[in-house]
This record gives structure tokens, sequence and C-alpha cells, in this order.
């Protein structure tokens, strides 16, 4: 079998294996589960497990806790040139999905780029720019994985994985995993780009939505200092700017002071 162009590489937890809903995979499209173990597996999924899925789909499960482990076992095992990351809510658009590859073979420079997602309606999930933008640590905060294509190879080449400490299960704070990982994509040199194209739907609820409560501001206030390491100012200015466009939408100016000063 020749290399696949896009490996599609899910993340999600034993118990909602099962919620996975695959695209069409062409012959140039590939699968890569990964299940996190240790939670409780029915008897489907240990069938699953046990058993090849075909060769366009591969599942596998392993140890330990956060999903940034998940997506970095992706990055160790996935075939394709480019992957896509995704969990087991998402639904993706392979129109979409053929645009992006078009424009990655075009432009061979670009390590990761960053499309867009609708909700359920068909309504765009945030506030998306018009054209193509270049990523930058300024720019790139409200990134989701699952709006992520990369160059494998380029990522390989570099080094670069998600930092295990954060993201969704991890200690340190259950956010940030995507930006970090773009921010340090663009402190490799890499190129990271932003294109207006659709790659999928995800509902409206996720958690990067929240926004005031004190998990949720403490949570966003760390992930300024591991983006912006080594610079003492930097971080401050980040939440002060992060922070002035949330301001009366999910921060009242207590709660934004208390933002910007990590309380």
């Amino acid at each position: 079998m020749s290399k696949p162009i896009l490996t599609f590489g899910y993340s999600t937890l034993a118990n909602r294996l099962e919620n996975i809903v695959l695209p069409d995979l062409s012959s140039q499209w590939n699968a890569l589960i990964t299940v996190q173990s240790g939670t409780e597996f029915s008897p489907t999924v240990e069938q699953l497990l046990q058993s090849p899925t075909g060769e366009r789909v591969t599942t596998k499960a392993f140890t330990g806790k956060g999903v940034t482990k998940l997506r970095n076992e992706i990055i160790k095992h996935a075939t394709g040139e480019y992957v896509i990351f995704a969990d087991d809510d998402i639904t993706f658009k392979p129109e979409g999905i053929r645009k992006a590859l078009t424009y990655l073979d075009q432009h061979k420079h670009v390590a990761l780029l960053l499309g867009q997602t609708v909700d359920d309606s068909g309504k765009l999930r945030k506030n998306y720019p018009e054209r193509i933008t270049k990523l930058t640590k300024l720019n790139s905060a409200k990134a989701a994985t699952y709006e992520m294509i990369i160059r494998l190879d380029a990522i390989k080449k570099a080094g670069i994985t998600f930092d295990e400490n954060f993201g969704a299960g991890a200690e340190t704070t259950y956010l940030g995993d995507e930006y970090i990982f773009i921010a340090d994509l663009i402190s490799a040199n890499l190129r990271c780009e932003y294109s207006p194209i659709v790659l999928a739907i995800h509902p409206t609820e996720s958690s990067g939505s929240g926004w005031g409560t004190d998990r949720d501001r403490k949570a966003r206030a760390l992930i300024f200092d591991r983006v912006f390491t080594g610079n003492r100012t930097l971080p401050y200015l980040a939440r002060i700017a992060f922070g002035l466009r949330k301001l009366g939408r999910g921060l009242n100016l207590i709660q934004f002071v208390k933002f910007v000063f990590k309380h």
C-alpha cells in the first residue's frame, strides 16, 4: 500500500470510542485512533482493540492520562504526509479537507495550516479572519486542535510535540495545548498559516468555551507564561491584550485584573 496523503488522528477515552464517526476514507486517506486506557472498556471496544479494523483504520490503546499524550502518539505513529487531529465528537467536511490539502501541496513552506469549524447549525464557531493570515503568538490563542493540519515530516524534523502539562486531563491546566503547540512551531521558525477553509463540524460547547470562573481564568493565565517563556513582561502584556477583548464578554473589571496577575 502506498503512503497515504492524510491521516485522521483521533484521541478519545475507551468509553467514548464508539462515538467516532469516521469520514469516507479514500485510498489516499487513513485513520489512527488513539485510546486512553485505564477507563472502562465495553465488549465492543475490547473486540475493536484486539482485532484489525481494516488497512485504512488503526486503533491503539495507550496508558497515561491526558489528551496531549494521545496526540503525541499520533505524531509518532501516523503514516500520512499530513495529519489532522480530531476528538470523538468531530464530523469532518471532506470538501474542505481536500481544499486545505491542495493549499499545502502548493505551499511547501507551510508546516501547519489552521482552518475553520462550524457548529451544528452551520454557523462559524468563532470570529475568524476573512483572508489567509500568517500565524503569530499574538493571533493564534483561540486555535482548536481539530482546526489544524500539520505537515508531519516538518514537525518531526523539528522535534516539536504537544506539551503534556497542558490540555484535557493534564496536571497544569486543561487548556492551551493547541496554542502552545503553534507557539513552539513559530519559535522553531516553522511557517504556520490560517486559511478560511471549513474543515469540520463541532458542537457549540467545548472545553475552551467557558470564561469568568476562577478555574477558567487561572487556566488561561498560565498559558501565556508558557508561550512567552523566558520573558517577564510579555506574558502580562499578552494577558492584558487578550483580557481586554473579553472585558464585558466573560470578564468583568475585577476578573480582568485577576486574569492579568494570575489570581
